[in-house]
C-alpha cells in the first residue's frame, strides 16, 4: 500500500513523539535511581511516579517503585508495584524476588516462598533468591530445608560469607554446634569484619563449654557493634560459665539497656543474681 506524503509526516511525527516520551520517562528512570542509591527514597518515588504517568508500562519503574516504598517500610504499597510489573510481564523475574522479600517482611510467609519458588524457576542460578527462601525457612523454624537452600546459594556462590553465616545459624538450630562453628570459621575468613559472625560463633561455643574462647569472639563483636543487646547477652552467658558472675550481671544489664524487652536477657540475669545468693 502506498503511503501519502500527509499521512507519512504524521507516521514520521508520531514515531518522533514516543521516541521523545519514552526519552523523557528514561530520563525519570535514571533520576529515580540516582535518587535510590543515595537514599532519598521519598525523591526516587517520585521520579518513578513520573516514569510510569509518561509511560504506563515501565516494568522496571514499577519495580524500583517498590524497591524505594520498601525502603521506606510501605510493604503494601511495594506489593502493589512489584504485582503490576509481573502483570506486565509474568516471566519478570525480579517482580518475584522483591515481593518475596516484602511478604516476608509482612510475615507472610507462605506467599514469600511461593514468590521465592517462582523466581528460581525462572532463574536457577540466583544465589540471592535461594539465600532469601532459606532465611524464611529459618524464621519458619524449617532448619534443614534452610540448609539445603544456603548450601545451593555457597555452590552457586562460594565467597558468599552471609549464605556461610546464615547456614551456621541454622546448624546451630540444630545443635550442630561444631559444623555452625566451621561455617562462621568461613564466613569470618571471606569477611573478618563480620560481626553476625562473631557473635554466632561466640554463642556456638558457649554451647560446647569453650568460655574463654567464647569471650574473644563476643568481645570482638562487641567492638564491631557496641549496640548489639545480643552479643551483651552471650559474653554475659561465657563469663557465667567462668563464674564471673558480677561480670555476666553487668553485660546482661547492658543487653537490657539496649533493649528492655529483651527477656533472655532478663531471665538471665535474675538466675545469675539467684547464683550469688
Amino acid at each position: 500500500m502506498k503511503v501519502s506524503p500527509n499521512k507519512f509526516i504524521l507516521i514520521l511525527l508520531v514515531a518522533a513523539c514516543s521516541s521523545c516520551a519514552q526519552s523523557d520517562a528514561n530520563k525519570h528512570f535514571k533520576a529515580g535511581y540516582g535518587k535510590y542509591v543515595s537514599g532519598d527514597f521519598a525523591g526516587a518515588i517520585a521520579e518513578f511516579d513520573n516514569a510510569i504517568q509518561i509511560d504506563p508500562n515501565y516494568i522496571k519503574a514499577y519495580n524500583n517503585r517498590g524497591m524505594a516504598k520498601d525502603a521506606l517500610k510501605d510493604e503494601a504499597g511495594a506489593i502493589a508495584d512489584y504485582t503490576k510489573a509481573i502483570e506486565l510481564n509474568p516471566q519478570y523475574q525480579f517482580g518475584y524476588y522483591n515481593r518475596g522479600n516484602a511478604e516476608s517482611n509482612l510475615k507472610d510467609y507462605t506467599n514469600a516462598i511461593a514468590d521465592y519458588d517462582k523466581a528460581i524457576e525462572l532463574n536457577p542460578q540466583d544465589a540471592a533468591t535461594y539465600l532469601n527462601r532459606g532465611n524464611t525457612k529459618y524464621i519458619l523454624k524449617d532448619y534443614t530445608a534452610a540448609i539445603a537452600d544456603y548450601s545451593k546459594a555457597i555452590e552457586l556462590k562460594p565467597q558468599y560469607a552471609t549464605a556461610y553465616t546464615e547456614r551456621g545459624s541454622a546448624l546451630y538450630g540444630l545443635k550442630k554446634f561444631n559444623e555452625a562453628i566451621a561455617d562462621f570459621d568461613r564466613a569470618i575468613e571471606l569477611n573478618p569484619q563480620y560481626q553476625e559472625a562473631y557473635n554466632d560463633r561466640g554463642a556456638s561455643k558457649n554451647w560446647l563449654n569453650k568460655f574463654n574462647d567464647a569471650l574473644d569472639d563476643l568481645n570482638k563483636a562487641i567492638e564491631l557493634n557496641p549496640l548489639d543487646p545480643k552479643a551483651y547477652n552471650n559474653r554475659g552467658n561465657a563469663k557465667r560459665g567462668l563464674k564471673d558472675y558480677d561480670g555476666a550481671i553487668v553485660d546482661y544489664d547492658k543487653a537490657i539497656e539496649i533493649n528492655p524487652n529483651y527477656t533472655k536477657a532478663i531471665v538471665n540475669r535474675t538466675e545469675v543474681r539467684a547464683l550469688k545468693k
